[in-house]
């Protein structure tokens, strides 16, 4: 397969590929190739047979937009209509991932943005930036009323509601659990609840973490999961 040079006009785009670039993006990469179309030698535009693209749709669009006469082609011969899909398909699919941290040392970051590159924003790609920040409430003078630890307004009119229906009994006990789900935690009330309470009562909050004392057994019933990134950290903060 051989590179050849043909007029823009004789290259056909391709109205089923999946892949398409819009408005700032399209613009960048327009504004891309009318400043370095010597990337189009070394990267020219595949077709096929019929000069419709495989490969580039979007790069031959941008070349037409900057007003290019002429494009850079490789010609894929006697492909079967499966092949070319699968190699449209192919073609476009990004298996690597940047290196942030590597490319910010060599290049402007504003460069890369200007070229099309979506720059995270800052700090976002690494994989674990500050420590978890779990709220801590400090304790009141005075132990809050049991009554007053959640909202039962939602929950007991669906109750209500669901008691009062026709519906089978098998169904109303499933959506009275369901509806369990509508009860309104004060967890800030919790806190100063648990601070007061006695050592059973304590140990029961925690069993069923409306407190969070301790981190690793919260972890350990499940109640907190962590990401393998964030685990890795975890792991090595605490030296084990």
């Amino acid at each position: 397969m051989n590179i050849e040079r043909v007029k823009i006009g004789d290259v056909k785009m391709n109205s089923n590929n999946p892949r398409t670039i819009k408005n700032d993006k399209f613009n960048k990469l327009v504004k891309s190739i009318k400043e370095f179309p010597e990337m189009l030698e070394v990267r020219p535009i595949v077709v096929d047979d019929d000069m419709i693209v495989l490969g580039g749709n979007m790069r031959l669009k941008a070349c037409i937009e900057g007003g290019l006469e002429e494009v850079s082609i490789i010609k894929f011969n006697d492909l079967s209509e499966d092949k070319k899909k699968e190699f449209i398909v192919k073609d476009n699919v990004g298996y690597g991932e940047w290196d942030f941290d590597l490319l910010l040392k060599d290049w402007n970051k504003d460069d890369l943005i200007d070229w099309g590159l979506d720059i995270p924003k800052e700090n976002s790609y690494d994989e674990y930036t500050k420590k978890i920040d779990i709220p801590i409430y400090k304790p009141s003078d005075m132990k809050p009323l049991s009554n007053d630890l959640t909202d039962l307004e939602k929950y007991n009119g669906l109750v209500k509601d669901i008691n009062e229906s026709n519906i089978d009994e098998n169904d109303k006990t499933f959506l009275r659990l369901a509806a369990l789900r509508h009860i309104v935690f004060n967890y800030e009330l919790i806190a100063d609840y648990y601070a007061h309470s006695n050592k059973d009562v304590q140990k029961l909050m925690e069993d069923s973490a409306l407190v969070l004392i301790d981190f690793d057994r919260a972890i350990e019933l499940g109640f907190v999961k962590l990401t393998e990134n964030i685990k890795k950290q975890f792991i090595s903060d605490n030296g084990n």
